[in-house]
């Protein structure tokens, strides 16, 4: 289990299981668990998802896909737990989301 720290300053959980969940729906994040961490800690937006999770948003330009932005969902339980839910690439930011918080 890695741990990183939201832009709340909550410390978010990424787990085995969870990996092994996003890497087998997503698999070409595999070999990118670093930047899904980074995506968490250092955002460049961060909008709320359809059920209240929080979707950081952030661009790498060199992914397997081409140029996309990586999204990862994931909950703030308490100001001292949360964790991933799942993450994925995009190639645009919904305009439609509620933004909590843009670089």
């Amino acid at each position: 289990m890695r741990v990183v720290y939201s832009r709340n300053r909550v410390p978010i959980r990424l787990t085995v299981e969870r990996w092994q969940h996003i890497v087998a729906y997503h698999q070409e994040l595999d070999g990118r668990q670093d930047e899904v961490l980074e995506t968490v800690a250092e955002p460049e937006q961060i909008q709320i998802g359809d059920y209240g999770e929080l979707l950081a948003f952030r661009f790498y330009g060199d992914t397997p896909l081409g140029g996309k932005f990586l999204v990862v969902a994931y909950r703030e339980l308490s100001d001292a737990d949360g964790f991933i839910l799942t993450a994925y690439y995009t190639r645009r930011l919904s305009i439609k989301r509620e933004m909590l918080w843009k670089h």
